[in-house]
């Protein structure tokens, strides 16, 4: 489609050219547009009418609550004639992917003012190949200042009516994410979307470890509709963790003895600029910078399940997924050489880590869960409840690495996932333990993640679905990093390291996991997630 004609700069304008929009996504083949609409989308009571140039041809244009809708308009065919019978084809939008418009005006350096206007430009977000958005234009060309006047204003109202969409973000940014990139990220692909579709917003840049937690706990959020983190994992996990524990103190509830934590206030945005981005990727289903900012935009909002961590009865923080033992050192082994690039720090951290591969002595305890499906089958076929007594299950013995995860983990390494049978909201963790084993096994066991085949299929990886989780050491000494370079001097032992979320925590003693379902909304959601969302389990 053509986005103006020569001999001027063209831009999209509401006002003066204080308000010039910057360049959107090119502009699609008028024939994309008809294949994304459902036929009964057409309906709903008719609005405007008139005529706009589109794509070089003169078209009838029809504007209705759901859908804007067009054709060509054709001479009128003389008596007996055969060569004007064309065949015209109806193409049309969506209303509800419109998400802002502007007034196209052309403008030249003599010029003065707005320019002369074109017509209207409205901004578009479409759904492409499995789970990813992208940013399209249509313009409507019309050279009546009182024509595109009245079908603007309407096309405001429309929009305005999404009462879902936000108007107002406070904006977390992680320089230090990856290579750096994230800054660069937000103001290359992030923030021009964002000012297209007229969202203010007020952008934090952390200067230091827990920036992020100190800031949220003290700042004004009254006046945002959400909250976006521009970061990897560590950051996101870090914003999550914030926003939750806000929301307890507002509530008034207790953060040392959390039973039963309240829903966090604001939704939070995931900006995936991080080197792994397994938060951001297993909301969206793709780590796509423009599919997760269009999400925002619209204001798609996913509730996702959320985990408390907690030792003697003290909460240490709210995260998504952990592992402990072959995970936690690895992690605990990165954190010690971040002056390396991200990719060389984690593959030299694995290298060694597989190098000193040994077990942890634990004792796990854990509530196991049931589909809600298998749980209506057992009541219509009698079976009694299982006892208050024998709901929980004990496995004890030599573990190379546990993980309890309540996402799914997409990953680059792990494309189906580090827990593929588990889903964002559907009440369950997965616990997935791997017992002590040969390094060649335990390291085939690591290569099934990057491949189709089952990476559970081994005598030594036991899996469970489970609503709780409790991982008890039975030795005495934690993680000493001295031991990681040979060296065996009296240093002092830290706690066990545990990764949570790509962060380090360490723990003394033993650590309790508990699932809370949808206990904070995020912006996204795969295709895939939207239609598994109401899979739930129960705990028996």
């Amino acid at each position: 489609m053509p986005r103006g004609r020569r001999g001027g700069r063209v831009s999209a304008l509401e006002g003066g050219p204080e308000e010039e929009a910057l360049p959107a996504a090119a502009a699609v083949p008028s024939a994309l547009w008809a294949s994304q609409l459902q036929p009964e989308a057409a309906a709903g009571q008719i609005l405007l009418r008139g005529i706009f140039e589109i794509g070089r041809s003169s078209c009838d244009v029809v504007l209705s609550e759901r859908a804007l809708r067009w054709w060509p308009i054709q001479p009128e065919r003389p008596a007996g004639g055969s060569k004007y019978d064309v065949q015209c084809q109806e193409e049309f939008i969506e209303v509800k992917d419109i998400f802002s418009v502007k007034l196209k005006r052309r403008c030249s350096a003599k010029q003065q003012g707005n320019g002369t206007l074109l017509g209207i430009t409205l901004f578009i977000c479409l759904k492409k190949e499995r789970n990813k958005l992208k940013d399209s234009t249509l313009d409507l060309i019309n050279l009546s200042e009182d024509h595109c006047d009245v079908w603007f204003k309407q096309f405001k109202k429309i929009l305005a009516g999404f009462s879902n969409r936000p108007k107002s973000l406070k904006v977390i940014l992680n320089p230090q994410s990856h290579k750096k990139e994230a800054t660069q990220v937000y103001s290359e692909k992030v923030e021009p979307l964002l000012r297209i579709a007229g969202i203010k917003t007020d952008v934090t840049i952390t200067e230091y470890a827990g920036h992020a937690l100190a800031l949220l706990r003290d700042c004004e959020l009254q006046e945002f509709d959400g909250v976006v983190c521009v970061g990897g994992d560590g950051s996101a996990s870090e914003v999550a963790h914030a926003l939750l524990l806000r929301a307890q103190k507002s509530a008034g509830k207790e953060t040392d003895s959390l039973l039963t934590p309240v829903r966090a206030q604001l939704p939070l945005g995931l900006i995936p600029a991080g080197s792994t981005n397994i938060l951001a990727h297993s909301l969206h289903g793709i780590p796509h910078v423009v599919t997760a900012t269009l999400h925002i935009i619209m204001g798609h909002v996913q509730a996702v399940d959320v985990c408390t961590f907690s030792t003697t009865g003290k909460l240490l923080r709210f995260g998504f997924s952990a592992m402990f033992g072959f995970g936690g050192r690895t992690l605990a082994l990165a954190e010690k050489y971040r002056w390396m690039s991200p990719n060389q720090r984690r593959d030299f951290a694995v290298m060694k880590a597989l190098a000193r591969l040994k077990p942890e002595d634990c004792e796990i305890s854990f509530l196991p869960c049931i589909s809600s499906h298998d749980l209506q089958e057992r009541k219509a076929e009698g079976s009694p409840k299982s006892d208050g007594a024998n709901q929980w299950q004990t496995i004890q013995g030599q573990f190379l690495n546990v993980s309890i995860m309540a996402i799914p983990c997409l990953c680059s390494v792990a494309p189906r996932g580090l827990a593929p049978t588990t889903r964002l909201n559907n009440g369950s963790m997965a616990l997935i333990v791997a017992r002590n084993t040969s390094r060649p096994e335990f390291i085939k066991h690591l290569k099934r993640y990057a491949s189709v085949k089952n990476q559970f299929s081994f005598p030594f990886v036991e899996t469970y679905t489970v609503g709780e989780v409790k991982v008890r050491p039975r030795s005495n000494s934690g993680y000493n990093p001295e031991e990681e370079d040979g060296r065996h001097a009296a240093a002092p032992e830290e706690g066990f390291p545990w990764n949570v979320d790509g962060d380090l925590m360490e723990a003394w003693s033993e650590v309790q996991v508990k699932l809370h379902p949808r206990l904070i909304n995020l912006y996204g959601g795969s295709m895939e997630e939207m239609n598994d969302s109401k899979v739930t389990c129960n705990c028996l």
